[in-house]
């Protein structure tokens, strides 16, 4: 028998009255009534109320000490019952209580209320934090969303491996975290932003489905939805594979893990599957929250022989907002001063009227005839206002995705009771960049170009499509993949377009280059971030929440204050040494 339990702190019911049991625990809350005390005690699995006899023994409990009590089991008073919690209609009458370990020191906070404690202190005392069974649940979610994908992956054929985490520093998009080596004088290691080449040289060396719950490092800035520093991904790849297949793959991992773990309603598969181009065009991002009904439409045409100088040669987008006409006067301040708060230089609109009229400063600019077909175009109804936005083309599309984001919260038009997933596919493979005018990759160098050689020799680089897509939840995008490029030829042409030699590619990735000099099969795959599902399934806003052991915004440890100096003996075996900062 073990010695300091006989059950868990949740695991009484009435059914175990008159039974003797010995639990341990953390102790939550204490309460003297006089001759008599009651305190609750908390582990993983819950809480169970004691009472205790013992004078001597209720003064040496403190909240948070672990203690282990034995006694009979007894059914509650009527008026005593606790309906919020599973072991309410019992409690356990002390006769023996064993200090394991007090608390000594001040608590920083009061556990149940960690959450409404300042982040600094909460990541300082992260290991009281996590007795909260708020926090405490978010994490044990985590390892059942994590348990529950591997046998997922196992089923669909998946094998799960390994990778190196000591690697070699690759042109990836975010920095690297290096790590300098003793015995190489001058170089370093890079931990890995992605499993990205490894994977990609599984499938080179014959393994047919490949997954991992993989670690990756970017020493990048944070969000609500990216830690700094470590993040981890379902990262999965697939031979004699293309978009078709990972996509189908995708849909069934993620719609079995939400409809699990979540009692909202899941968005049926197959998931939506969206252009890039249509979805920055009738979302303004290509993240799309489709909880939001509202669709952006593009009205520049129409405008193009309307005679209103701020909507002159510029791109301009509407948005129907149903009901909005409805909305005081201070929505609409609201909305535009949201509008200005974002860059824009204000926000035109039009409503129509209970009795069907149209009514806006735009109004007069428009024709019967041009009102008629903006009626018929976009079919305004009564009580619908028409919200516009007109900027340049490389902004109009992003603002009017914010104003329409805005929309939908002000209007509570954003289902929050359900998770809508969506494919993002045909990405653009290059674009430009803005500061140099240059041809640069848009998403990942390794995708294959829709289209093969054919389309790189032919095309304009900037009409040239990828076969990569993005799958998005609520306007969170979960993973990125793509079809991979296992043709040398094709690679050492689309990084040409790109800028680069084919020795840049030999140098940066010998590797991957010479291994497909050997018989490559075609492969895809995707990564989904595991910390942002765990957030979703959480209804959490912050990815913080979600990890164990977070960094705070400003990637720091604060519970084991890192980043740290070291001593110059640690520098020196590294052949390290530090500049003074300037």
């Amino acid at each position: 028998m073990n010695q300091y339990r006989t059950h868990t702190c949740g695991a009484l019911r009435e059914d175990h009255v008159g039974q003797t049991v010995k639990l341990s625990g953390w102790v939550d809350t204490i309460r003297d009534h006089g001759g008599i005390t009651f305190f609750d005690l908390r582990d993983q699995f819950g809480i169970t109320q004691i009472v205790l006899h013992d004078e001597d023994s209720v003064k040496q409990v403190s909240k948070e000490s672990v203690i282990t009590v034995s006694g009979p089991v007894k059914r509650r008073d009527a008026d005593t019952v606790n309906p919020k919690i599973e072991t309410g209609t019992v409690e356990v009458h002390a006769e023996t209580t064993v200090i394991q370990s007090k608390a000594v020191r001040a608590l920083p906070f009061e556990i149940s209320e960690s959450k409404n404690t300042r982040e600094e202190v909460r990541l300082r005392h992260r290991f009281l934090d996590l007795r909260n069974p708020a926090v405490k649940a978010n994490i044990l979610l985590r390892a059942q969303v994590i348990s529950f994908l591997r046998v997922k992956m196992q089923e669909l054929g998946f094998t799960e491996f390994q990778t190196p985490i000591l690697t070699s520093s690759s042109p990836e998009g975010a920095r690297d975290y290096l790590v300098p080596s003793r015995k190489h004088h001058g170089k370093f290691y890079a931990l890995p932003q992605a499993p990205q080449i490894f994977k990609q040289l599984l499938m080179v060396s014959g393994f047919d489905r490949y997954f991992q719950i993989a670690p990756c490092f970017r020493d990048e800035d944070s969000r609500a939805d990216r830690s700094p520093g470590e993040f981890y991904q379902l990262d999965f790849e697939m031979s004699f594979a293309g978009q078709d297949d990972v996509l189908q793959t995708a849909e069934k991992v993620l719609y079995g893990t939400f409809k699990t773990f979540s009692e909202k309603e899941v968005s049926p598969v197959p998931f939506r599957r969206i252009s890039y181009a249509e979805s920055m065009l009738k979302y303004g991002t290509d993240k799309p929250d489709l909880r939001n009904p509202l669709v952006i439409e593009d009205l520049t045409q129409f405008f193009a022989d309307v005679n209103f100088a701020p909507f002159k040669n510029i791109p301009v987008r509407g948005i129907v907002a149903p009901g909005a006409a409805l909305q005081s006067k201070s929505f609409f301040e609201k909305m535009l001063a949201f509008a200005t708060e974002i860059g824009m230089k204000g926000l035109g609109y039009i409503s129509v009227l209970e009795d069907d009229s149209l009514k806006g400063p735009i109004v007069k600019f428009l024709s019967d005839e041009k009102q008629a077909a903006l009626r018929k175009n976009l079919s305004l109804k009564k009580s619908d206002t028409l919200f516009f936005i007109a900027d340049s083309p490389k902004l109009v599309n992003g603002l009017a995705g914010q104003i329409r984001t805005a929309l939908g919260g002000q209007l509570g038009l954003t289902n929050k009771d359900k998770f809508e997933f969506c494919f993002i596919v045909d990405f653009p493979m290059f674009g430009t960049n803005e500061e140099t005018g240059a041809v640069e990759f848009t998403h990942n160098p390794f995708s294959m170009p829709q289209g093969g050689l054919e389309a790189l020799n032919t095309k304009n680089p900037l009409d040239i499509l990828a076969w990569q897509y993005d799958i998005v939840c609520n306007g969170v995008e979960l993973s990125s993949g793509a079809v991979r490029n296992h043709l040398p030829e094709v690679m050492v042409k689309a990084f040409d377009i790109a800028g680069y030699t084919q020795n840049d590619i030999e140098t940066k990735f010998s590797a991957l280059f010479n291994a497909f000099h050997y018989g490559a099969p075609p492969h895809a795959g995707m990564a989904p971030g595991i910390d942002r599902i765990v957030m979703l399934l959480a209804d959490e806003e912050n990815i913080r929440e979600v990890t164990a052991f977070p960094m705070n915004s400003n990637a720091q440890d604060l519970l084991m204050e890192a980043p740290c100096e070291v001593t110059e003996q640690q520098l020196r075996e590294v052949h390290i040494k530090l500049r003074q900062k300037h």
